[in-house]
C-alpha cells in the first residue's frame, strides 16, 4: 500500500483499530498506525495533512458502513 491507495489504507485501520473512532485520531498517531500497517510500504516521509485527512475520511466513511 502506498499513501494514495486512501480506501485501502482507510480499510485496514478499520479492521485493525475497530474500537476507535476515526474521528477523533490525532493525525501524528494515525501516522504511525499506517506506517506500521503489514502492507503498507511506501516512504513515511511523503504524507503530508492533506493526504491524512483523505485517509481519515475515507475511515470515517468505512466505520459508519
Amino acid at each position: 500500500m502506498k499513501w494514495s491507495d486512501f480506501l485501502e489504507i482507510a480499510i485496514a485501520l478499520c479492521e485493525a483499530h475497530p474500537e476507535v473512532d476515526p474521528q477523533y485520531v490525532r493525525y501524528t498517531d494515525m501516522h504511525s498506525w499506517i506506517c506500521a500497517l503489514p502492507e503498507f510500504s511506501d516512504d513515511p516521509e511523503k504524507s503530508n495533512e492533506r493526504i491524512l485527512e483523505a485517509i481519515q475520511l475515507a475511515w470515517i466513511e468505512e466505520a459508519a458502513d
